[in-house]
């Protein structure tokens, strides 16, 4: 038999357990054991009533929109070998300095030291 109160769960997640219950119910499965096999298949699937807070509970749908845009327009610009045009060269790492190089179809770049990758860098451009 389930225990406790159901207050923390959403509407949602107590439609789902009476629409379980009542199916089990209707196969023949006594009151009871309906119940708390329906309740526990709604705890396996959301694991549980809602919760307070959370994680990203703040964040608003624009705002996490938004941040997969840049995040996928990053992501293009360091496929392309593109990087932020205030990063100074000096500044980023021998794997950028590298995916740059091979954009800019640098011979012997993989042999480079990160200074050598700076300065062919500059020059190239």
């Amino acid at each position: 038999m389930p225990r406790g109160s159901k207050d923390k769960y959403t509407t949602a997640q107590k439609r789902k357990a009476a629409a379980i219950e009542s199916g089990y119910e209707e196969r023949g499965i006594p009151e009871d054991e309906a119940r708390a096999r329906a309740w526990a298949t709604v705890n396996k699937q959301s694991g549980g009533g809602k919760r307070a807070g959370g994680s990203g509970s703040e964040t608003s749908a624009s705002q996490k929109a938004n941040a997969r845009k840049d995040s996928a327009r990053q992501a293009a610009a360091s496929r392309r070998g593109e990087t932020h045009p205030s990063r100074p060269l000096e500044s980023q790492s021998k794997q950028e300095l590298l995916r740059m190089a091979r954009a800019r179809h640098i011979s012997g770049r993989s042999t480079m030291r990160k200074d050598e990758l700076i300065s062919a860098l500059k020059t190239a451009s």
